[in-house]
């Protein structure tokens, strides 16, 4: 027998079907991405540079230079230093603390992970938030001599905030408390009484579990040290908790992200879904437009799929050829998403310049890109009693409420619902900082019950009285040239002539009377 058919190759089509069956495998397996966080000193890197280690996810290349590593920078007597396979810039090894966020990734025989790596400081919070924007879970780290602090309470309140609804309450060092039952109960009971005060919407659930990142206690298997704690390690747990997928039973949506035109005969309209689930023949509503049509292919790099689910990113052709643009939403026709130019929305600001009310600031949200203005913040939020402050602004890390006018309508579902389209960032024009990371909580009323009066006597009619034609004439140009002048001169001509005329002078002709009186763009000259 050839020894290349002892091992099940298959020699003429050159595939090997134990392999094959492995990476399939491989690659069915679902993902969980997680993130820690906590405050400063924590154990958050140490963590997972111990899961790293644990899992085999370090090659021996990595492995020798994580102990010369630890030589040289290495905060502890242990002979390998894991915070170190985390932190990477030049400054975080100087200082042993984590400054940027980093991600990793590792696998095991039931599930993929991502993790991201956040860091403790209040300054670097802002940080913390992106990495939590896209988590399905997070390890809030307790140091088990400390109990629950102040960053504690911030870094769980934006977790909550952004939608995870999966925490695990890791108290670390339980070694350096001789593994005592009876601290981690209290820091566990702390906790909770924390989450339950923020008194979400959609409830957390949480597992503690106390484990030491040094020693490995409870990491990947169960500590001898803690026989007293019978639930699952850290890793089981990460493995086996179980994430529902509700946006499977939510309403179809996606942004439109890109329009692929690649020759005369095909038009896409290329995004990821958001929440439902999509076929060729479904009706749906392009929104803000309000139009309908019908959903001809689902188009992808391997071929048409019958139906695409969340997370997917495919290109969607229709069977009408209608105006769809990036920024437009795909949704369901049953149940649309909100259209409103006028929203109120929660905020972490990010920005070392405080927030400036009545400014124009760049929003993004989903795939879409407006100009904004916020308004004066109702309140900001105090983490540690969830107490709500009056402040005229927001400062660095500070949370709060505000109102923001858009400068068009667009679709959006508030962030509980779906946290595509329910989050949104806020850029400065001028610097293009990311100032502000939100998610929305609801239109403002205003939004859809402010609209222009109908007018009984129109234009039409007020020109037939007058016999004469209406129109604009609109005098621009630098200060002092001349306009009011021309204008008057005008006006005294048109009055000799019998016509009925009104003279504005002032930055409000256009969007002032102008609409009053019922003039268009093209009765402008």
């Amino acid at each position: 027998m050839s020894p290349n058919c002892a091992i099940g190759i298959d020699i003429k089509d050159n595939t090997c079907p134990q392999t094959d069956a492995y990476l399939q495998t491989h690659e069915n397996k679902g993902i969980l991405r997680f993130i820690t966080c906590g405050s400063v000193d924590d154990g958050k890197s140490s963590l997972i540079g111990r899961l790293l280690y644990e899992t085999k996810m370090i090659f021996e290349d990595q492995l020798a230079a994580l102990s010369s590593d630890t030589q040289k920078f290495g905060t502890t007597d242990a002979p390998l230093d894991f915070a170190l396979l985390l932190d990477g810039l030049s400054a975080e090894r100087e200082q042993g603390i984590t400054i940027d966020v980093a991600y990793r990734f590792f696998s095991t025989d039931k599930r993929k992970f991502i993790v991201a790596d956040t860091p403790g400081h209040e300054q670097y919070t802002r940080n913390m938030a992106t990495g939590a924007s896209s988590a399905d879970l997070a390890i809030v780290m307790v140091d088990a001599r400390k109990g629950i602090l102040t960053q504690t309470c911030r870094h769980s309140f934006i977790v909550s905030m952004l939608g995870v609804k999966h925490i695990v309450l890791a108290v670390n060092k339980m070694d350096l408390v001789g593994y005592n039952e009876d601290i981690f109960r209290q820091i566990e009971s702390d906790y909770r009484k924390f989450v339950e005060s923020l008194d979400l919407e959609i409830p957390i659930k949480i597992q503690a579990i106390p484990v030491s990142a040094l020693q490995g206690d409870n990491i990947v298997d169960p500590s001898r040290e803690m026989l007293w704690f019978k639930e699952p390690s850290l890793l089981t747990y990460l493995e086996t908790v179980d994430l529902v997928e509700d946006n499977l039973k939510q309403n179809f949506r996606m942004s439109v992200q890109w329009v692929n035109r690649p020759n005369l005969d095909f038009r896409g309209f290329c995004g990821r879904i958001s929440s439902g689930i999509v076929k060729p023949g479904d009706r749906v509503t392009v929104l803000p437009s309000g139009k309908q049509t019908i959903i001809a292919r689902i188009v992808t790099y391997d071929g048409d799929l019958p139906a695409a689910y969340p997370g997917q990113s495919v290109t969607l052709t229709t069977t009408d050829e209608i105006d769809i643009s990036r920024g437009d939403v795909l949704s369901s026709v049953e149940h649309p998403c909100e259209i409103a130019d006028q929203l109120e929305a929660r905020f972490l600001w990010m920005s070392e310049q405080s927030l400036m009310p009545g400014r124009q600031y760049v929003l993004k949200l989903g795939t879409a890109t407006v100009l904004c203005r916020l308004g004066k913040p109702k309140y900001r939020m105090d983490v540690n009693t969830l107490h709500h402050i009056a402040t005229k602004n927001l400062q660095l890390n500070e949370i709060g409420d505000c109102d923001l006018s858009l400068d068009r309508p667009i679709a959006f579902e508030s962030y509980q619902e779906n946290r595509d389209l329910g989050g949104l960032i806020l850029i400065d024009r001028v610097t293009n900082e990311t100032v502000a990371a939100g998610m929305v909580l609801h239109s403002l009323r205003r939004s859809t019950n402010v609209h222009l009066q109908d007018l009984t006597i129109d234009r039409v009619a007020r020109a037939s009285l007058k016999n004469q034609k209406p129109q604009v004439l609109w005098f621009t140009g630098l200060s002092g040239s001349g306009k009011s002048t021309i204008a008057n001169c005008v006006e005294q001509k048109l009055h000799l002539l019998g016509k009925h005329t009104i003279l504005l002078d002032g930055d409000n002709i256009r969007h002032g009377l102008s609409r009053d009186l019922g003039f268009t763009e093209q009765d402008r000259i």
